[in-house]
């Protein structure tokens, strides 16, 4: 299963002409590549699928979310290991 999971961008950086950013999943912590959603900056919660952060969503929406993909399980396959 391959699942767009939200998350809090808590920094960017540039790597090798790439827009890079590390995105916590409540706890559970990955780089993704910024350069699909230009606009995401430090604070901003998106919507993160396979490394990608492809949209940016509102804090209220992704807490939403994260909290149906915990309760759904199976979160842990995309992210490698399970949510706090």
């Amino acid at each position: 299963m391959c699942l767009g999971i939200p998350g809090r961008v808590i920094d960017a950086r540039d790597e090798a002409g790439v827009r890079m950013a590390t995105v916590d999943f409540g706890g559970v912590r990955r780089d993704a590549c910024l350069e699909y959603t230009p606009e995401a900056g430090i604070g901003d919660y998106v919507i993160v699928h396979v490394g990608f952060a492809i949209t940016r969503v509102d804090e209220a929406e992704a807490r939403r979310t994260l909290a149906v993909l915990r309760a759904m399980g199976g979160v842990e396959d995309e992210l490698g290991e399970p949510l706090p």
